[in-house]
């Protein structure tokens, strides 16, 4: 808003107050005072989310403020943000709110389409119907619909020692931020170990134990979902890896392996990929995964 937009506006409030006041000097100078102080700026407002808040330490006078952000920088929380009397300064909340909304979003948005196709995976969906089922029925999310079945049948391959697939979870936001660097570092390292790998693909509306039917139909050694992990307020983009060797319906949970925490701020995707090749590698020479794989 400019200079003439303002004292426009102000001059049509004066004006519905009434004509003769609108008309006044003294009228005309509180137009000139409001628009003098207005100090309106042209441009964009910064991105409070592109801040990181490892690096944010707002307590005025600390008394070791040094080692307490140190401390911060590697245990990344919303602390040493400061107050304003008993209050949150107005910065902090702003991040809180806009952590929030990402937070909702990577939970009730999809994964787009094109992502998908673009990594060349053709998608199977369980039996949730949509965002709301998959979140009131989580037994629905760890079985696939019978088009889905039929699906793998006809387009996975049969008996592979590896089959990795990718699932949407609780954070689709999750899959577009690391799945285009972790998925290829998985299979390089896999064909740097002369591994054999099935045929990738992603599942809609997915939970961990649908991993389960899939290894069942798919006949693999070890399988791995990359599944988006329910987003916090550090970071909405947070990714696991399960990962089990035969795999069985109905099997103790102590069974699965997990690599979790990746994402840019914690462990990279190149690098997550790197080491979950590695962990499949030594499941395989070992014949075992969760509480039974000793590392």
């Amino acid at each position: 808003m400019n200079e003439k937009d303002l004292r426009a506006i102000i001059e049509q409030v004066l004006s519905e107050l009434g004509t003769s006041a609108a008309n006044t000097p003294a009228a005309a100078q509180a137009v000139a005072q409001a628009v003098q102080s207005s100090n309106v700026e042209s441009g964009e407002l910064p991105d409070v989310t592109a801040i990181d808040i490892r690096t944010q330490y707002l307590v005025k006078n600390p008394e070791h403020g040094e080692e307490y952000a140190e401390l911060k920088y590697n245990a990344p929380c919303r602390l040493g943000i400061g107050r304003a009397g008993a209050r949150y300064l107005t910065l902090p909340q702003l991040e809180f709110r806009a952590a929030h909304s990402a937070a909702q979003d990577a939970v009730f948005n999809d994964v787009d389409t094109e992502f998908v196709e673009k990594m060349g995976l053709w998608t199977v969906q369980t039996q949730c119907e949509n965002k709301d089922v998959y979140l009131t029925r989580p037994d629905l999310g760890r079985k696939l619909s019978p088009e889905a079945v039929e699906t793998i049948k006809a387009k996975a391959k049969k008996n592979p020692t590896v089959q990795i697939y990718v699932s949407d979870g609780l954070s689709s936001a999750s899959v577009a931020a690391n799945i285009g660097d972790l998925l290829p570092a998985i299979l390089q390292g896999l064909e740097s170990y002369r591994i054999d790998v099935g045929t990738p693909f992603f599942v809609k509306y997915g939970r961990v134990g649908v991993m389960d039917e899939i290894s069942e139909l798919t006949g693999a050694d070890v399988t791995c979902t990359l599944i988006g992990e329910r987003p916090g307020l550090i970071t909405a983009e947070s990714m696991s890896a399960y990962i089990v060797y035969k795999a069985t319906v109905g099997m103790p949970e102590a069974r699965r392996t997990v690599v979790s925490n990746i994402h840019r701020s914690g462990t990279i995707p190149a690098e997550a990929g790197a080491h979950i090749a590695e962990i499949i590698k030594i499941m395989l020479e070992k014949k075992a995964s969760g509480t039974d794989l000793k590392l």
